[in-house]
């Protein structure tokens, strides 16, 4: 999608839709609707519906035809809710939802009005983010699929032209590396095989300037990554182990942040298989992986001065006589012994090796996302993905990313009690802690592997993938902590 800036008037503006925000005022129960722009032109289109169709609920969307003293051929007004609960966060869903009502519409192109209220750079980088998640589909393998998409937005923008264009291009990077993940992520596994998966990965980087690595079983065992290898082993698809630096010139030597991703391309549950119903949706659980690789992409175009190394852990989890066993014990590559009581557990298995080997690149600092635990989903739901961290700095930091990117996740505790749960009386510790506070024991597993390195840990199981079409969003995988990652990551560059 081809994205760009306007400075004209809006009524000026040739266009096969002008978009434009409407907001409610009013307290309490009653309101005040009101079109939030300046523009006359656009006010006097809009002044018959505005309080009548046009409420401004949020979401709700009222389409004009042949507006008067306008050169658009239409106007939709979009709903943005309560003015004093108005941000760019709200902003990123009415940019999503009118793309996603035109392009259904068969409109190629659009213009978005930047609304009063957030600061334009804050409006024009909510508006593309949220038009590029609007714009991706999940159909891509049905036959009679049409061709519906956004080809051309134009953003119609007051204020500082350079700093405008330069957060216009930062936003469509962004925007094109979310869409990234969740093409990775939507392929069936049949057409993402671990192998694929680093083909992708070793095509990214080098469209991008990235040094990319990837490592067979070979590596893996010569590495002793024997948690790694041991979901590995049960599969006929050979494992991957793929690694992506980033090593700007002039970047200090450290900090070196390191994103660790998890990349089962099909988790079947291994010898503790799943159950059949739903079990399609697992080629989703390489989501922490492509989420690495799309951060990758996006900070390599981005170029902050910061080191930044991404490994994905990419293997199938496979039931066979290979497979490894309920009861085995597995040495990790840190030389801890795990008792494995679920092969379903795999996840944490696989980030167990990824972040010790992060730590043996010389990362200082580690971030690990993984669609990890059922657990988190029955303690969060759909809305927050779950984030855990062993250090209060770093969950700071990433806190104030992840409100700038737009992005809801809950922190999670990580109290050493927990840790009684993974204990074994074989081993060091077991790969499950039980039934209660599921998401917490395995984040205290991985704990174990991160030791001193501030750390934290993304469990997007509940948020990877979207259950529901939503109007600012298809149903399918969502690229959940793309934007979060990126923004951490630029902090590092610019906060040292």
């Amino acid at each position: 999608m081809k994205t760009n800036l306007s400075f004209s008037a809006p009524a000026e503006v040739e266009t096969d839709c002008l978009v434009a925000v409407v907001l409610d005022r009013g307290e309490k129960d009653k309101t005040d609707v009101y079109l939030a722009i300046e523009d006359k032109s656009v006010q006097q289109a809009a002044a018959d519906v505005l309080g009548t169709e046009a409420t401004g609920k949020m979401l709700e969307t009222t389409l004009l035809h042949k507006p008067a003293n306008l050169k658009a051929k239409r106007l939709l007004l979009i709903g943005g809710g309560k003015t004093k609960k108005f941000s760019s966060l709200e902003l990123r869903k009415l940019a999503g939802a009118a793309v996603r009502g035109l392009k259904s519409r068969s409109l190629r192109s659009f213009a978005m009005i930047t609304p009063d209220g957030p600061n334009a750079g804050d409006a024009v980088t909510a508006i593309v983010e949220g038009a590029f998640v609007g714009n991706f589909d999940s159909n891509t393998y049905q036959s009679d699929r049409k061709d519906q998409q956004i080809d051309n937005l134009t953003i119609i923008a007051r204020g500082d032209q350079k700093n405008l264009q330069n957060e216009l291009e930062e936003a469509r990077i962004i925007g094109e590396s979310q869409n990234f993940v969740r093409q990775l992520v939507n392929e069936p596994s049949n057409r993402m095989t671990p192998t694929i998966l680093a083909d992708h990965a070793k095509k990214m980087s080098e469209e991008v300037g990235l040094k990319c690595e990837v490592y067979g079983a070979d590596k893996i065992k010569e590495l002793k990554m024997g948690a790694f290898w041991g979901v590995a082993q049960g599969s006929d698809e050979p494992p991957a182990l793929i690694v992506m630096r980033y090593e700007p010139a002039g970047a200090p030597e450290k900090p070196v942040l390191g994103l660790v991703g998890k990349g089962i391309t099909f988790d079947t549950g291994g010898i503790s298989i799943k159950p059949a119903d739903g079990m399609e949706k697992m080629k989703y659980d390489m989501a922490g992986g492509a989420t690495m690789i799309g951060v990758m992409r996006a900070i390599a175009l981005l170029k902050p001065k910061v080191k930044v190394i991404g490994i994905v852990c990419a293997t199938e989890n496979m039931p066979s006589g290979k497979a490894q066993k309920p009861g085995d014990i597995q040495t990790a590559m840190s030389g801890k012994t795990i008792e494995i009581i679920n092969t379903d557990a795999e996840g944490r298995l696989v980030l167990a090796d990824g972040l010790t080997y992060a730590r043996q690149l010389g990362c200082t600092h580690l971030v690990d996302a993984a669609t990890l635990t059922g657990a988190v989903v029955v303690a969060l739901g759909y809305a927050n993905a779950g984030i855990f961290a062993n250090d209060d700095a770093i969950y700071e930091r990433f806190s104030k990313a992840m409100s700038k990117a737009g992005e809801k996740m809950w922190r999670l505790p990580l109290d050493d009690e927990y840790k009684e749960q993974i204990r074994s009386n074989i081993a060091d510790i077991m790969n499950t802690g039980g039934r209660w506070g599921g998401a917490i024991t395995a984040a205290m597993f991985l704990k174990e592997f991160a030791e001193d390195t501030p750390w934290i840990h993304l469990d997007i199981a509940g948020t990877a993938w979207m259950e529901d079409q939503k109007a600012w969003i298809a149903k399918g995988p969502s690229g959940i902590a793309v934007r979060s990652l990126i923004e951490f990551a630029r902090d590092f560059a610019n906060h040292r």
